[in-house]
């Protein structure tokens, strides 16, 4: 069973929901905090992988752990300034179902091309090849280890950590500098009423459910017949069970904001986090296994 849809299926059917939620309470509770700190550890990312490039540098990933948290954590927020310029893209790009990711990589490396030396030119290759989901490839997929091409190899994990840090600033800065008025607000271009702004919110918590639920959980598990644990997100840094319980505990405290108190709504989402956390696999690859169940 998956269980991560008890939780979804609380949100939709509960008939208690907050008549109108506090905008502004959710903006400045949840939503700039989550990009604030995003900023933070984005940019302390930038200067681990500045000061030691190297994967087996321990501060350069420990600070991508951190980093990629905070990115998971906001991640059910995919509208506004992170939808702007394909941000969130560029941050984020999985699922990758044709490999397009290694693919990108492979063809920076082969081509050695110089926009791994220049801010600007870089925002300009493929999303495949930008953000936490090709670093990961280039910390921990020996396919791109550093012994091939160490002094590339090097250029572009500072490229990519650089242009995290300043995708992060752009998405932080666009909510402080305007959208967080825009949304708490109503009443404007963007949204005509408050009643628009918490029918974003809703949307961003049932998309961010359904996706950790069909996505996040449903790749990888496949059917019992087959399985597919090679489908996992960032399995190769062992963080697909960490993403789950990040992302539901974040949408936890969105769904508490719009709803209020709510008992119903609040176990459902214990019971999830807590099945999530008795599974004790970070890769997901007990999916594998001849006998599974969850």
């Amino acid at each position: 069973m998956r269980f991560m849809m008890l939780a979804a299926a609380a949100m939709v059917a509960t008939p208690a929901l907050a008549d109108q939620p506090d905008i502004r309470a959710i903006v400045d509770g949840h939503i700039l905090p989550g990009y604030e700190t995003l900023e933070r550890e984005a940019s302390e990312l930038s200067v681990a992988a500045t000061e030691d490039c190297s994967p087996e540098n321990p501060s350069l990933i420990a600070s991508y752990h951190v980093a990629f948290d905070a990115w998971v954590s906001v991640s059910h927020l995919r509208f506004g300034p992170s939808e702007e310029d394909d941000r969130a893209f560029a941050l984020a790009f999985w699922p990758d179902p044709r490999g397009s990711t290694p693919k990108a990589l492979s063809a920076l490396f082969r081509d050695e091309d110089a926009a791994v030396s220049d801010v600007e030119a870089f925002e300009t290759v493929s999303v495949a090849a930008r953000g936490f989901y090709a670093l990961e490839f280039l910390l921990f997929d020996p396919q791109f280890s550093a012994g091939d091409g160490p002094e590339y190899h090097c250029k572009l994990i500072k490229a990519i950590t650089t242009d995290i840090a300043m995708t992060t600033n752009a998405i932080h800065e666009g909510w402080v500098d305007g959208y967080a008025d825009l949304m708490a607000n109503g009443e404007n271009n963007t949204y005509r009423s408050s009643t628009e702004a918490a029918r974003q919110l809703f949307t961003a918590l049932t998309t961010g459910l359904e996706f950790t639920s069909q996505t996040r959980l449903g790749r990888p598990m496949g059917t019992f017949e087959r399985p597919r644990p090679n489908r996992a997100e960032a399995r190769r840094s062992e963080r697909s069970l960490r993403h789950m319980v990040l992302s539901l505990k974040a949408t936890q405290e969105l769904a508490a904001l719009i709803s209020g108190e709510n008992e119903a709504l609040e176990q459902a989402f214990q019971r999830a986090i807590g099945r999530a956390k008795n599974l004790e696999d970070p890769g997901f690859s007990w999916f594998g296994r001849p006998t599974r169940a969850i």
